[in-house]
């Protein structure tokens, strides 16, 4: 097999139409656009949403409660499993640690360290908040952990 040889298969491509090219195309003229109106125009056509001047669904229906999804903390989470790959034996674990080793990358009001995975390495945990079993696991390997604020 070379590369000159490679093709799709059979139906797999499609002939562009080609628009505006002729009378004899079959898609001349008014480039199967119809004749005037909105969606005939250059840049043409309604939003998305828009029923024609009716009132719209989104604005018919009624609007009530409380939507919380402005004002939850944002938490980003990190296994062990990825922690073990990423530091070495006798590390420190902080947020900037974890930034430099690229497992925390959007802004963040919160971590949180999730036990899944095995850790075989003696680290110091300085971030936010450890699940149960990422503690267990960690104080297991023979590390330890500490509150954010002393690191």
């Amino acid at each position: 097999m070379k590369l000159h040889t490679l093709a799709p298969n059979k139906g797999a491509k499609h002939r562009v139409k080609r628009l505006g090219c002729g009378e004899s195309s079959g898609h001349g003229k008014t480039s199967c656009k119809g004749n005037k109106g909105q969606k005939a125009r250059s840049g043409g056509g309604t939003r998305v949403g828009f029923e024609g001047g009716q009132m719209p669904l989104h604005r018919r229906l009624p609007k009530r409660g409380f939507n919380n999804y402005n004002f939850k903390t944002k938490v980003e989470v990190v296994n062990l499993g990825q922690i073990e790959l990423a530091f070495n034996d006798g590390d420190t674990v902080t947020e900037e640690a974890l930034r430099a080793a690229g497992l925390i990358n959007r802004a963040c009001e919160a971590i949180k360290v999730l036990g899944q995975g095995e850790l075989t390495k003696k680290l110091v945990f300085a971030v936010g908040t450890l699940s149960a079993s990422a503690k267990e696991k960690v104080e297991k390997a023979g590390g330890s952990v500490q509150a954010a604020a002393e690191a």
